[in-house]
């Protein structure tokens, strides 16, 4: 954070001083939790559905807080602690990371990129980052950090000699994303795609769309807005934007759509194909450069669009092509439980991308089991396992969702698929219907009966997939079978 006084937070925040010299300068972290707090940090006490950060507003001025942004003004042995009073913390730090990204373009050169979309944010965030701070210093969110606590948090880590601010950017609701730019104004906003995950929060596919909308409405003259130009509603967005902005597009085709009209405009990666360790090769072709081949250190087909989105951000930042290329093809999963692929001291291979799941995603994910399991030249086929759970937030179209998905791993011919709990038996019962005979799907109410037939069955060699939305917990048990130290 750029170095402020106390007098210059409360008046960023709209809050009023209590217990410390106005003139008071503080340029340390800024946390939520108490119990992460250094020496020097403002401690913002949150007001949660089960908590009240202000109860542990003196545990963490004895950690060393140098200032309490709170809803009330907390005392300790009858003295006033060092404190911004405000009448919601929650939004004082928004309004508190809005003033360090303002005040941070008055003194230097910061670009914030911002990325939304139904799939792929987290990853396109991790490698951007790679890309980017090879250049210059970065700063990016751990773990999926993209809402109105964590995105804020994020730009707070901003600070003088920050270069690239990279923020992911996530919307349960119409409004989410006008708030977040609102507070950080992205230079180059980021849309991926626009899928079925949270139809059953937004309503709809088209309320989804008009929520993603919101960032790319969010530019202002001189910025650049990234478009995924396979997707049709991504491409739609165009229509929104400022005549002063940049369009920049990311494709996979080998034909450009209409909507594309100046081919140096695209960022493009053709001739994909994807290898029986799951990695994908393609021909990697940025605006004014020669062709250059990609091959991915990122485990699974899907992964491409992602690449080419992180590709076309570095880009726009002035990255070289080399850099660009040897980044890619170097750069793995930097965030737990997305396509983590870990080789279990059993001998089974594990697959454990259960960090969230919505059906653009679990088909990706089986398909990449399926492309591993295949075998090729150079590798035998192997038995291939699918550890299936619930697709949250999918409103009335749940059952047909899962139920699709059941039909999908007979026709990938998956070795044995086991699905676990009630709201993801219609990929159960999809399967039988579309017909897989025997054992080769199975269901199980919980993850410790899952753990119990993969025990049994599972022999070295085979490859194994959990996939799931997080509360499955699945991804727990994909550590178990892995081997992962600390699995719970």
């Amino acid at each position: 954070m750029k170095r402020l006084s106390a007098a210059e937070i409360a008046t960023a925040v709209s809050g009023e001083l209590y217990g410390v010299d106005p003139e008071t300068k503080l340029s340390a972290g800024v946390v939520t939790d108490s119990r992460e707090v250094g020496p020097g940090d403002i401690y913002v006490a949150r007001r949660g559905e089960s908590f009240d950060g202000i109860e542990f507003a003196a545990a963490a001025v004895e950690a060393g807080a140098a200032l309490i942004i709170g809803e009330s003004v907390p005392t300790l042995d009858d003295a006033t602690l060092p404190t911004v009073h405000v009448s919601d913390a929650t939004e004082a730090l928004g309004q508190l990371a809005k003033a360090n990204i303002e005040a941070l373009r008055e003194v230097g050169e910061i670009t914030v990129i911002a990325i939304t979309g139904s799939v792929g944010k987290t990853t396109v965030k991790d490698l951007a980052a790679d890309l980017l701070a090879g250049e210059a210093e970065t700063v990016w969110p751990p773990n999926s950090y993209n809402n109105e606590v964590g995105v804020p948090l994020t730009a707070l880590q901003a600070g003088e000699t920050t270069r690239f601010l990279v923020l992911e950017m996530g919307a349960r609701s119409i409004g989410n994303l006008a708030y977040l730019t609102s507070l950080v104004r992205p230079d180059i906003a980021v849309e991926l795609a626009v899928g079925t995950a949270h139809s059953g929060v937004f309503g709809s596919i088209d309320n989804t769309a008009r929520a993603k909308a919101e960032l790319v409405e969010s530019l202002t003259a001189g910025s650049v807005a990234i478009l995924n130009a396979d997707d049709s509603r991504v491409a739609g967005m165009r229509e929104v934007l400022s005549p002063e902005v940049e369009t920049l597009w990311f494709s996979q085709r080998e034909s450009l759509p209409e909507w594309v009209a100046d081919e140096d405009s695209v960022v493009r990666g053709t001739g994909v194909t994807t290898d029986a360790s799951g990695h994908a090769a393609f021909a990697l072709n940025l605006p004014g450069e020669e062709p250059q081949d990609v091959r991915l250190a990122l485990i699974g087909e899907h992964h491409v669009g992602n690449a080419l989105a992180s590709a076309a951000i570095a880009h726009a930042c002035g990255v070289g092509v080399k850099s660009i290329v040897t980044t890619l093809s170097t750069s793995s999963a930097a965030s737990r439980w997305r396509m983590e692929l870990i080789d279990s001291p059993s001998g089974v291979t594990v697959l454990n991308d259960a960090y969230n799941a919505n059906p653009e995603s679990m088909r990706a994910s089986l398909k990449t089991l399926a492309s591993m399991g295949r075998g090729d030249e150079d590798s035998r086929p192997r038995r291939t396992f699918a550890v299936l759970g619930e697709m949250l937030e999918l409103g009335d179209e749940s059952v047909s969702a899962h139920s699709d998905i059941g039909e999908l791993v007979v026709r990938l011919n998956i070795t044995r698929t086991i699905v676990v709990g009630d709201g993801a038996k219609p990929i159960f019962n999809a399967a039988n219907l579309e017909g897989s005979w025997g054992n080769e799907a199975a269901w199980v109410a919980t993850a410790a009966e899952a753990k119990d037939l993969l025990s049994a069955e599972l022999a070295p060699g085979d490859i194994v997939l959990f996939k799931s939305s997080r509360d499955a917990g699945l991804r727990y048990l994909g550590d178990e079978i892995a081997g992962v130290s600390g699995a719970q």
